[in-house]
């Protein structure tokens, strides 16, 4: 298989937002048994299919199965694909397992949504050996040899951070607060994760502009909603003087806001929500008032990759 030329395409740089992308529960894609005397005419067909291997990061927030069901929905017989689904449940050994499964399958493609940033030198270096083009998807990686992937798709997550600093900064001022001591707590993400990585770092380069802020502490929720809860309840034992949580995904601000509930305050009010992805129960909570903003990051991957691969395909075929 013929290599191919390096491609970026970036959805969606941060915007403020509350707007829906589709969600809902997102099961793995299994094939009906084939009836007796079409097993042949379905393998025949099978040999028609471009094959997409996809090694998903898990189900851990309702951007991932919005993600997850984008792909599902995208890569269809109909549309000439096949899609062999793994959910890594948030592991990078399962996703790196599933990389050299799709390698011995021979599939036409591999998308990565990885874990974390590194790591992933060797297991990429087969999958260059074999021809098979890698396309990373939502998250980017760290390796030495850029070569090693073909493209990425996705959101710049240093964008988000600083339009989440730009909002709250719009926000305190009009709320007349712009001159006060504004104390701040993140639930980070999976920590080296690209979401991770890009919205701390958003959020790092423009506190110094503002010298009445502090960060008062940052922890990983691990982009999850029980573990966000269980950190943010440990934030409001260890300080009396929280003003705002920065959560780097919705889910965790879910937890976020029940752990603030649940401490006899009013989130949304007593403390200023901000967080990220804008999936439709972050919609629910800012009408609700629970939650103050959401930075949206697109999740429905699934047609833009369709749309490279058929150019792919036009360049090489």
């Amino acid at each position: 298989m013929k290599r191919f030329k390096k491609v970026l395409t970036v959805l969606l740089a941060g915007v403020l937002t509350m707007s829906l992308w589709g969600c809902g529960s997102a099961s793995k894609q299994t094939a009906e048994p084939a009836a007796e005397g079409k097993q042949d005419n379905a393998a025949e067909s099978d040999k028609d299919l471009i094959v997409v291997g996809y090694a998903q990061v898990g189900a851990e927030s309702d951007w991932r199965t919005a993600n997850t069901k984008s792909f599902q929905t995208t890569f269809v017989e109909e549309n000439g694909y096949k899609l062999i689904f793994d959910d890594a449940q948030q592991k990078q050994e399962n996703q790196i397992k599933a990389i050299r499964n799709f390698i011995q399958q021979d599939v036409d493609y591999i998308v990565l949504a990885p874990v974390v940033e590194t790591g992933w030198e060797t297991v990429l270096g087969e999958a260059k050996e074999a021809g098979i083009p890698v396309i990373l998807s939502d998250r980017m990686i760290d390796v030495s040899d850029d070569s090693l992937y073909t493209c990425w798709v996705g959101g710049n997550f240093i964008k988000e951070g600083e339009d989440a600093v730009a909002w709250l900064n719009d926000y305190l001022e009009k709320q007349g607060r712009g001159d006060e001591q504004i104390n701040i707590v993140t639930l980070q993400g999976t920590i080296g994760s690209s979401a991770q990585v890009g919205r701390t770092k958003g959020v790092e380069d423009k506190m110094p502009e503002h010298k009445n802020w502090t960060m008062l502490d940052r922890q990983t929720g691990e982009f999850t909603q029980s573990k966000g809860q269980e950190v943010m309840e440990s934030f409001l034992k260890s300080y009396d003087d929280i003003d705002v949580v920065i959560a780097e995904n919705d889910n965790m601000a879910f937890g976020a806001i029940d752990a603030i509930k649940a401490a006899g305050k009013v989130p949304g009010k007593d403390i200023i929500i901000v967080s990220f992805d804008a999936v439709k129960a972050a919609f629910e909570a800012m009408i609700a008032g629970d939650m103050n903003v959401s930075v949206e990051c697109n999740p429905l991957h699934g047609p833009e990759l369709l749309k490279l691969f058929r150019n792919l395909k036009k360049e090489n075929p």
